[in-house]
């Protein structure tokens, strides 16, 4: 049987360095765009202010992508290390953007990373723009490169099982780059790069006009950062849109949950805008019903259902009863690849074999799985519903508040009225951590309400880990915690250093 402690320390271990290389990686999406505008700005109109702008911008900039590259490097070991039986089963698939990203993209970021920094007084003003403006593009394309193999996760298309190998194999690599889930995932979250960096530039620029320091310097950052933040917030909120369809076509287990949808929906469907689920009743206590949006926002009718997670559990007992059959199919066939009866019984149900899997939780031989197992099985097909309910409503609310700042950001600068108005700036400056409150909870909602799956429908996380020991995950999650948290120190006292410093090669008139 599986050890349950060894895969929960396995996804804690993941989580943890996830969470933690998340902390820099959408402030160097944003912040990379806002040097390419400022740069922009010098290169056109020849005002020495703004190249001033990049450059201050850009330290800040380095400090954090430093940091990123350190906490993203282990990431991708794990994979062998922490989840060697998933390595294995799908790596021809994985591997693929994973290896297109390290060999491609992260070379032309760091290539270009260099040549920023030191290529000042080396290039031509047009030459260094291209150069930032490449390493803008190199983040953003490992970006998608990265959501490509997350996408390919949550919607597994363009591969095969090969019942000879005993592993899935990429048939159609057009259909993994071009997989919609993969598409809206990269633009939701590079738009959500976007208005970290932005937010970033606002409330330091805020704190600069709260204080009476480096004013005209901070009015023009400002300015730059909120009509760039408003434009990705605004982004994020309509792709965000799009992806909770996609969630609701391909993963109707995660909408449900992420929803507090117990009963079905009958058409057209309402929507809880709040709540508070009771996983025991397998009801909500009570909750705020909007009629009709969930139809619109889910199936863009009025005339579909939305199954609720009740139903989703018995079609799901069905699909792991078949499931079963394909596994016993399988099992005869590699004792005889003659046996045409497996074969055509594994045709019949190979659709369903990851669902079948889903019992070896509770029995080692799917021959075992009596009813009860399979419904066990089918209880454990849908996450736990509060966690993901309250993740995505305070991503959502964190998203519009943000929003709104930004606009409230750009009648400001248009008004030049920053000084008038010092309740707005700490308002700003008191709202930094919200991106990345919001970044957290958005990935907390797209990974955890895919269990229980480490490639949705296809290999339970379960059967995905490496044979460890307890001991070995709790040594290694302590030495990762601890590293990264001294790494998080760095990275802030370093930030908060050059950021109370502010741009010092400055005139002394701009300050």
């Amino acid at each position: 049987m599986i050890d349950s402690t060894v895969v929960d320390l396995s996804r804690l271990q993941f989580a943890a360095t996830a969470m933690y290389h998340f902390i820099f990686v959408p402030l160097t999406l944003g912040l990379s765009w806002i040097l390419v505008i400022m740069e922009s700005v010098y290169v056109l109109t020849g005002k020495q202010i703004y190249k001033e702008m990049t450059q201050f911008w850009g330290k800040l900039f380095g400090i954090n992508f430093a940091l990123g590259v350190t906490t993203g490097i282990t990431m991708e070991f794990q994979f062998g290390t922490n989840w060697a039986y998933y390595s294995h089963y799908v790596g021809d698939i994985f591997g693929a953007p994973l290896a297109i990203e390290g060999l491609m993209a992260f070379f032309l970021e760091s290539t270009m990373f260099g040549l920023f920094f030191f290529g000042w007084k080396r290039l031509p003003k047009f030459g260094h723009l291209a150069v930032s403006a490449l390493m803008a593009l190199g983040a953003n394309l490992s970006a998608v490169l990265i959501l490509i193999a997350n996408g390919w996760m949550q919607n597994p298309v363009g591969s095969a099982f090969n019942p000879v190998t005993m592993r899935m194999e990429l048939v159609d690599f057009a259909a993994l780059v071009f997989n919609p889930v993969a598409q809206s995932k990269f633009v939701h979250a590079v738009s959500a790069g976007y208005v970290t960096g932005s937010l970033f530039v606002l409330a330091i620029s805020a704190w600069y006009l709260l204080n009476g320091k480096h004013v005209e310097f901070a009015r023009r950052s400002f300015r730059i950062a909120s009509i760039f933040g408003v434009a990705g917030a605004l982004s994020a909120i309509i792709i965000g849109d799009e992806a909770g369809y996609e969630v609701a076509q391909l993963q109707p287990s995660k909408l449900a949950a992420t929803e507090a949808i117990w009963e079905t929906e009958a058409a057209p469907a309402g929507f809880n805008v709040i709540a508070w689920p009771n996983e025991e009743k397998q009801a909500n206590d009570w909750e705020i019903h909007l009629p009709y949006g969930g139809g619109l926002m889910w199936t863009r009718t009025l005339t579909e259902k939305v199954p609720g997670i009740r139903e989703i559990r018995e079609t799901n007992k069905e699909r792991i009863a078949s499931g079963v059959q394909a596994i016993i199919a399988l099992e005869e066939m590699n004792k005889n690849p003659n046996d045409t009866v497996a074969r055509e019984t594994f045709q019949q149900h190979e659709a369903d074999m990851g669902y079948g899997l889903l019992v070896k939780r509770h029995v080692e031989d799917v021959r075992q799985a009596t009813p009860e197992v399979i419904a066990k099985a089918a209880v454990d097909s849908v996450p736990k519903v509060a966690p993901l309910f309250w993740s995505f409503r305070v991503m959502v609310g964190l998203g519009f508040l943000m929003f709104a700042l930004f606009v409230v950001a750009i009648w400001l600068s248009i008004s030049n009225k920053h000084r008038q108005y010092p309740l707005l700036l700490k308002a700003f400056l008191y709202s930094l951590p919200a991106p990345w409150i919001a970044c957290m909870c958005g990935w907390f909602v797209a990974e955890y309400g895919r269990q229980p799956w480490t490639v949705f429908g296809m290999l339970p996380t379960h059967l995905s880990a490496s044979s460890l020991s307890s001991a070995s995950l709790w040594g290694s999650l302590a030495g990762f915690v601890g590293f990264y948290t001294l790494l998080l120190i760095v990275e802030m006292f370093l930030m908060f250093k050059y950021a109370r410093l502010g741009p010092t090669v400055l005139q002394p008139n701009n300050a």
